[in-house]
């Protein structure tokens, strides 16, 4: 762990505060779909790690679900713009509250295709519980109905958040030293 460790500019926020919001948005959870089905649809990778430990925090029944997309692929730190799904739900959604738990939003765009895509499915509800939401960075509005922390602008990894497939396993979510991605960026086209 201290050779990823060293990647990292600063913490942003720590394994403590990362655990006490995770309970404090199952409590909400909890609260707002007692007696309800509810349907847990993680995006892949990025959400497991938080999922893993909201699922910890949710007493009510429920079941969970995964779709994997891509929007970034490879080296890239900005969305490509073009989102594809790699693997889709194994489950029908019709009439299920869904609620979508997603590790980090940036510019929306991502978010909204998802949205729109399982709109389609007619679900009862479709709500989104991210644990990061950069709100600068927002492209296309999107309501976001549980919400982590809002954080700046930052290339940020750690729990369940990667560069190239990397940092993923850190317990913190980090600001990532930029000399890390610079190199290996500085000769891609243009980002999102």
């Amino acid at each position: 762990m201290a050779d990823l460790e060293k990647d990292i500019a600063k913490i942003l926020i720590s394994r403590e505060r990362l655990q006490e919001r995770v309970a404090q948005l199952g409590a909400a959870i909890n609260r707002d779909y007692a007696g309800k089905d509810l349907l847990l649809v993680c995006i892949l990778k990025g959400g497991v790690l938080f999922l893993s430990d909201l699922v910890r925090v949710i007493h009510i029944p429920h079941e969970i679900d995964f779709m994997a997309i891509s929007s970034y692929g490879g080296t890239r730190t900005e969305s490509s713009g073009v989102v594809r799904i790699l693997m889709d739900l194994n489950a029908s959604i019709e009439n299920r509250n869904v609620l979508i738990v997603e590790d980090i939003i940036d510019t929306g765009r991502t978010l909204a295709y998802i949205t729109g895509n399982l709109r389609t499915r007619h679900p009862s509800s479709i709500k989104i519980c991210t644990l990061l939401n950069k709100p600068s960075r927002r492209e296309v509005n999107v309501a976001l109905d549980y919400v982590g922390f809002d954080i700046p602008n930052e290339f940020v990894v750690g729990y369940g958040l990667d560069y190239n497939e990397i940092y993923r396993n850190l317990p913190f979510v980090g600001v990532l030293k930029p000399e890390m991605y610079i190199q290996t960026t500085e000769h891609e086209p243009g980002g999102a």
